[in-house]
């Protein structure tokens, strides 16, 4: 009941399930108490499909029983638990303290596991067979949305299965990345580019620079413009893991492949963020994800 501003709401709940109890109590009686008209073969005179006549016994007192039984079963669930309003109940009981009481269950029964691998260095915890299974649990639990179940990424999420790592593939830039998340940030840069042809002609220098198909005289003219890029790239597209820049001198693209989609990103720019997990996730959980991470581009298919 706390999203609700005023106490009126927890009394108009309390009414409506204590009403509710009542109105039910007062059917079973008008039920139990009403008779209809009855004709001397003890019939109402109600007959469908020709010979099908509706007689006009009493309801079975096992029926009864159970209705009465549910009334009071409701009175007194509504007495221990919580129902009516912000009424918490004689257990106190919420769903709230169940998780928390499950968190600390858990806590109790794995926090000598992760004590174990807290103590271990990254590279040590990912060589444990026991620990990757741990890793590979957090991983589908809190990082498959958006790197998928294979870690392998799509276009806008990293690939984390390879070598390349806008902010560094070290374990503790890993788990810096996990624990405090990250923002990156490329501004439009069409106007401090030029004109719509020295932004193709910027394109296609940064595709000669990984190798890729490109117009070489396009590439020749962009070279002197791609400076204003190379601030954060670096002056060979290699990239800059200090701001998050990307390497453009691999045949990796994070956002698409092509003159079209270099183009759209120069021009608009783009946005990419990955949210802090520090929040979800112990400290200790986060050193095994982050080994299970750094674990995956070290792989002997890692890259591939």
């Amino acid at each position: 009941m706390s999203d609700f501003n005023s106490d009126i709401w927890s009394y108009f709940v309390a009414l409506v399930s204590l009403a509710s109890i009542a109105a039910c109590a007062l059917l079973l009686w008008m039920t139990a108490r009403g008779r209809k008209p009855v004709r001397a073969d003890n019939t109402t005179g109600h007959v469908w499909d020709e010979d099908l006549r509706e007689m006009n016994n009493p309801m079975p007192r096992w029926w009864m029983g159970l209705f009465v039984l549910t009334i009071v079963f409701g009175l007194g669930y509504l007495v221990v638990f919580p129902g009516l309003g912000s009424y918490k109940g004689q257990l106190g009981w919420s769903t709230g303290g169940e998780y928390e009481a499950e968190v600390a269950k858990a806590e109790r029964e794995l926090g000598p596991i992760y004590a174990r691998y807290t103590a271990m260095p990254a590279e040590k915890v990912a060589g444990d067979p026991g620990a990757m299974a741990i890793g590979e649990r957090l991983f589908l639990n809190n990082c498959a949305q958006c790197h998928g179940s294979d870690a392998r990424g799509s276009k806008g999420f990293p690939n984390l299965t390879d070598h390349d790592w806008l902010h560094g593939g070290t374990p503790d830039k890993i788990k810096e990345s996990i624990t405090q998340g990250r923002i990156g940030v490329m501004p439009p840069m069409a106007a401090a580019v030029g004109s719509p042809e020295d932004v193709k002609n910027v394109a296609n220098y940064v595709l000669s620079l990984s190798g890729s198909p490109h117009d070489s005289v396009r590439a020749g003219l962009g070279k002197s413009k791609f400076a204003v890029c190379a601030a954060c790239h670096g002056v060979g597209g290699t990239g800059n893991t200090a701001v998050g820049a990307p390497n453009l001198a691999d045949r990796i693209w994070l956002h698409g492949y092509g003159q079209d989609a270099i183009v759209a990103i120069i021009n608009s720019g783009r946005t990419n963020q990955m949210p802090a997990q520090q929040t979800r996730l112990t400290e200790a959980q986060i050193h095994v994800l982050a080994s299970y991470v750094w674990g995956l581009s070290k792989a002997p298919d890692g890259g591939q």
